[in-house]
């Protein structure tokens, strides 16, 4: 069984009179420990699919199976816990707490799991060391550049430990160094832990260093998947 199974997925807005179908049609597999990146120009529905592929959002028709579960199907109390314990979300706008440590930013995320706080402490500390800011745990985030404070919500995003990572326009505040490290920090991750790690971006160059690359235009993902080298 693939980890996602999506079925003519659609999505569709409707403002008055207008209909607009952020997705249209789609129909996909990943497996477990993938590394895929959607690629496309803004509007091409890449954060609206990564919101299915996340639980955020209810397809408008077809269907997407997480783990052979329908996600349309299950009651809103399952998909916050699925949105809790098995995926973690990282956005371009870092999202991070001003008032609070790097570290504290970290701890933050594993809160609502209710671990108990010595082994909060404990596991935010590895999860920046893991992500290269050990040294950084006690800096504000205007202490830090951009690329550590993407690094910092990635290690805030793997704290529940996911199964599955989710990444919208991650490297869009970054320069093009910084993006790659990005992009380089979440391959290694993925190979490292066996998550899905799933990155959507405009950028080309970036989204051509993914093992998998799925183009997305007007809704649809256009030709077949790229393998790349």
């Amino acid at each position: 069984m693939s980890l996602y199974e999506l079925s003519d997925v659609a999505k569709v807005f409707r403002k008055g009179s207008v209909e607009v179908r952020a997705v249209d049609g789609v129909d996909l597999t990943i497996e477990a420990g993938e590394l895929v990146a959607l690629e496309g120009p803004s509007g091409s529905g890449k954060t609206t699919l990564l919101q299915l592929l996340g639980a955020l959002d209810r397809p408008t028709s077809g269907h997407v199976f997480f783990e052979g579960r329908d996600l349309a199907q299950l009651r809103d109390n399952e998909l916050a816990e699925l949105r809790l314990r098995a995926f973690g979300f990282v956005f371009q706008q870092f999202n991070l707490i001003p008032t609070l440590t790097a570290l504290e930013n970290v701890e933050a995320g594993l809160a609502p799991t209710g671990v108990a706080r010595k082994e909060l402490r404990l596991r935010s500390l590895a999860l920046l060391g893991e992500v290269g800011l050990a040294e950084r745990a006690h800096h504000l985030p205007a202490q830090l550049s951009g690329g550590e404070q993407q690094r910092v919500a990635i290690a805030r995003a793997l704290a529940v430990e996911p199964r599955v990572i989710l990444a919208d326009e991650p490297t869009g505040n970054l320069d093009t160094k910084s993006g790659a490290d990005v992009i380089d920090l979440l391959a290694g991750l993925a190979a490292q832990r066996g998550s899905t790690v799933i990155v959507a971006t405009h950028d080309a160059g970036l989204a051509a260093r993914a093992p998998r690359r799925l183009a997305m235009r007007d809704g649809a993902i256009v030709g077949e998947p790229v393998a790349v080298s």
